[in-house]
C-alpha cells in the first residue's frame, strides 16, 4: 500500500522548485510555436512588394492585405481563446498550429486580393489561438521569480521568427518567387505537431480543475520533481485565490473592482503597442524599397528593428524579475519616444544612422511587446492567464490593424517618411504614462 502524503500545491510546488529539463522542454515547444506564429507574421511583409507588382496594386492596397491577418489574430485572441480554459491549452494549441499552417498553406494558389485576404484571416484566426495558450503554458510552468524572463524567452521565438522570415525571403524570394514563403511557412508547423502531440504536457491547473485521473496529474508533478513520491491517492490544492477566481469565470474575473482598471488600461497599451510593431514591421520594407534600398539592406534594416528587440528582452526580463515590472517597462517606452523620433531624423542622413536607429526602435517597439506580454502574464493568475493576456492581445489588435492602415493612409496622401515617423513617437510616450501610472496603482499589490 502506498502512502497518502500531504496535498500538492500549485503554484507553490513549482515556484518553490529548481527549473527541471521537463519544463525546458515546455517552454521550448511553447517557443517553437511563437517562431512560426512571428515567421508566418512577418513574412507577408516581404511578399508584399511582390504581390503588388504582380497583380499591378496601389500601394494603399496593401495596408488591408497586412490587416486582415491582424483581424484574424483579434478574432482568436477574443473568441477562441477562452475556449482553451475548458477544453486545454495543449488542445487549443496544436489544433490551432494545423489550422494556420493548412490556411498558410492554401494561400499558395491564391490569384487575387479577396481570396489572399480570406485566407489570411483564417489564418490569424489560428495563430490567435495558439500564441495565448502558448505563453499561459509558459507561465504556469515556470517559477515566479523566473516567469517574466521565460515569457520573453518564448516571445523571442516570435521575433526570432521575424528574422528567419528576413532571411528565407532573401534567399527564396528572388530564387522561387514569393509563394515559396508560403510553403516554407506552411510545411514547418505541420512537421512540428506530431512533436507537440508527444511532448508538450497539458496545463496542470486546468486537469486539476477538470478533475482528471489523479495518477495522470501525479505523473506531470513528478517529472519536475523526481523527489515526489508516488502515492495512492494523491490530492492537489490550488491556490485559494486563484481557484476561487477560475469558478467565478474567466473573462469574468478580468473585470473584478480590484482589477477592471488594470485590464482596461493594459488594453490601451497594448493597443498602442501593437499599433506600433505592426506599423513598423509592415511598412518599413516597402518604404525603404520605395526609397531604391536593395533588398539586401531591406531586409538587414527590418531584421535589426527585431534583433533589438530580442536584444531589449535580455536586459528586460531579468530588470522585470528584480527591479519591478512597472518601473522597467514604462522608461522603456519613454526611450522608445526619443528613439522612434530618431529614425525619422535618420531617413535623411548616412545608412548607418538609420540602421542604428532602426537598432534602437526596435529594442522600444518591440522588446516593449514582449516585455508587456510578460507583464500581462503575470498580472493574470493561472487559471484566467490565457484569458486575461489572450483578450489583452485581441483588443490590443484593434491599435495593431488600425497602424498599418493609418500608415498606409499618410503615405497615400503624401507624408514623408520622417513625418510618419514622428508621429509615432507620440503614443510611445503616452504608452510610457500609462505604465508608469499602473506601476504607482498595481505594482505593490499584483507583482
Amino acid at each position: 500500500m502506498l502512502p497518502e502524503l500531504k496535498p500538492l500545491q500549485l503554484p507553490q510546488f513549482v515556484d518553490e522548485r529548481p527549473v527541471s529539463p521537463f519544463q525546458y522542454v515546455v517552454i521550448i515547444l511553447c517557443g517553437l510555436v511563437m517562431f512560426l506564429d512571428g515567421f508566418d507574421t512577418q513574412a507577408i511583409s516581404y511578399m508584399a512588394p511582390y504581390i503588388a507588382s504582380e497583380w499591378n496594386l496601389p500601394r494603399q492596397m496593401l495596408g488591408p492585405i497586412f490587416s486582415s491577418s491582424l483581424a484574424g489574430l483579434m478574432i482568436g485572441y477574443l473568441v477562441l481563446t477562452p475556449l482553451s480554459e475548458r477544453f486545454g491549452h495543449k488542445k487549443a494549441i496544436i489544433v490551432s498550429t494545423i489550422v494556420f499552417s493548412l490556411c498558410t498553406l492554401a494561400s499558395v494558389w491564391a490569384d487575387n486580393v479577396t481570396e489572399l485576404m480570406i485566407l489570411r484571416f483564417i489564418t490569424g484566426v489560428g495563430l490567435g489561438a495558439a500564441a495565448p495558450s502558448a505563453i499561459a503554458m509558459t507561465g504556469e510552468y515556470s517559477p515566479k521569480r523566473f516567469r517574466a524572463t521565460f515569457v520573453l524567452a518564448i516571445y523571442c521565438g516570435f521575433s526570432l521568427g521575424f528574422i528567419a522570415a528576413g532571411l528565407a525571403a532573401n534567399w527564396f524570394i528572388p530564387h522561387y518567387g514569393w509563394r515559396s514563403m508560403f510553403w516554407i511557412g506552411a510545411l514547418a508547423p505541420l512537421m512540428l505537431v506530431p512533436v507537440l502531440i508527444r511532448f508538450l504536457p497539458e496545463s496542470m491547473v486546468f486537469m486539476i480543475h477538470r478533475k482528471v485521473a489523479a495518477e495522470r496529474i501525479l505523473k506531470i508533478f513528478r517529472k519536475i520533481d523526481r523527489a515526489v513520491a508516488r502515492q495512492e491517492k494523491p490530492t492537489f490544492i490550488v491556490d485559494a485565490l486563484e481557484q476561487g477566481q477560475g469558478q467565478r469565470g474567466a473573462l469574468a474575473s478580468l473585470f473584478t473592482p480590484d482589477r477592471v482598471l488594470g485590464t482596461v488600461l493594459l488594453w490601451l497599451v497594448f493597443a498602442i503597442n501593437l499599433g506600433e510593431f505592426y506599423a513598423l514591421q509592415s511598412w518599413l520594407p516597402s518604404i525603404m524599397t520605395g526609397l531604391n534600398y536593395p533588398m539586401s539592406t531591406v531586409v538587414m534594416a527590418t531584421t535589426l528593428t527585431t534583433v533589438g528587440g530580442i536584444a531589449a528582452a535580455f536586459i528586460t526580463g531579468p530588470s522585470m524579475d528584480r527591479l519591478g515590472a512597472y518601473k522597467t517597462l514604462g522608461i522603456l517606452y519613454l526611450v522608445g519616444f526619443v528613439c522612434v523620433a530618431l529614425t525619422g531624423l535618420a531617413f535623411k542622413s548616412p545608412l548607418w544612422m538609420l540602421l542604428t536607429a532602426n537598432f534602437l526602435a526596435g529594442c522600444c517597439i518591440s522588446g516593449g511587446q514582449k516585455s508587456l506580454i510578460a507583464l500581462a502574464a503575470v498580472f493574470y493568475p493561472a487559471p484566467i492567464r490565457s484569458t486575461g493576456v489572450g483578450w489583452a492581445l485581441g483588443i490590443g489588435r484593434i491599435g495593431g490593424i488600425t497602424g498599418p492602415i493609418v500608415v498606409g493612409a499618410a503615405l497615400g496622401m503624401g507624408w514623408s517618411p520622417s513625418s510618419v515617423f514622428y508621429a509615432m513617437a507620440v503614443p510611445m510616450l503616452i504608452a510610457g504614462l500609462l505604465v508608469l501610472f499602473l506601476g504607482r496603482r498595481y505594482g505593490s499589490s499584483t507583482l
